[in-house]
């Protein structure tokens, strides 16, 4: 006779409600202070819960900022993106899509990728990963994006596909939005408008 374990949904469910208590507050301390200036005893106090539990439900400060950040890095936005670009037949629209996939990512998550990572990013190895990560999916999706264009023709004589793939990124990647919504306080839309147009005349042959 074998012993199933028994798995409470009550108990689940709790245990999701405490870890998701403990990011939220790990998160406005970050935020609060910096990365460097919290500790696993000052989360645990503002989630009301020991430190232990901390370390067992999400671990660490890199896990914890990692935890925060993965969901954010390689999220839904890019990927609904890049199966609505690669369904259309448009390249303008094909361009606006991946800028507003990039542009929703930043927008949502704002001060966190901005306010943390961007200012002051930690010297985690955990967390370069995720960010790595985060920045191949990325690539991955303008790769997309330009393979679209090529299939479509409409990419200019004199831009060839590794190009046109660093042009995405430089108009539309992540250091785009940090600049000019960040450091030069441009709005999102205004940004967006901007680096849509710009990405369309470098990229396009009838821009």
């Amino acid at each position: 006779m074998t012993t199933r374990k028994y798995d409470s949904p009550r108990r689940t469910n709790s245990a999701a409600a405490t870890r998701e208590t403990i990011l939220r507050n790990a998160q406005k301390l970050f935020l609060a202070r910096g990365y460097t200036g919290v500790t696993i005893g000052e989360i645990a106090e503002a989630a009301t819960v020991a430190v232990p539990t901390v370390y067992s439900s999400v671990g660490n400060k890199p896990s914890i900022l990692t935890a925060l950040l993965e969901p954010i890095l390689v999220g839904p936005s890019i990927a609904d993106a890049v199966v609505a670009l690669e369904a259309n037949d448009d390249p303008h629209t094909v361009i606006d899509l991946i800028a507003e996939g990039t542009r929703l990512i930043h927008e949502r998550h704002w001060d966190l990728l901005y306010g943390l990572l961007y200012r002051k990013p930690p010297g985690e190895s955990a967390v370069k990963e995720v960010l790595d990560r985060g920045a191949d999916v990325y690539l991955q999706a303008l790769t997309r994006a330009t393979d679209r264009l090529l299939a479509l023709g409409a990419l200019r004589a004199d831009v060839p596909r590794a190009e046109a793939i660093d042009l995405l990124w430089f108009y539309l990647g992540p250091q785009a939005w940090m600049t000019l919504v960040g450091d030069r306080g441009w709005s999102f839309d205004r940004a967006q408008t901007w680096a849509t147009r710009s990405a369309r005349q470098a990229l396009l042959k009838d821009s």
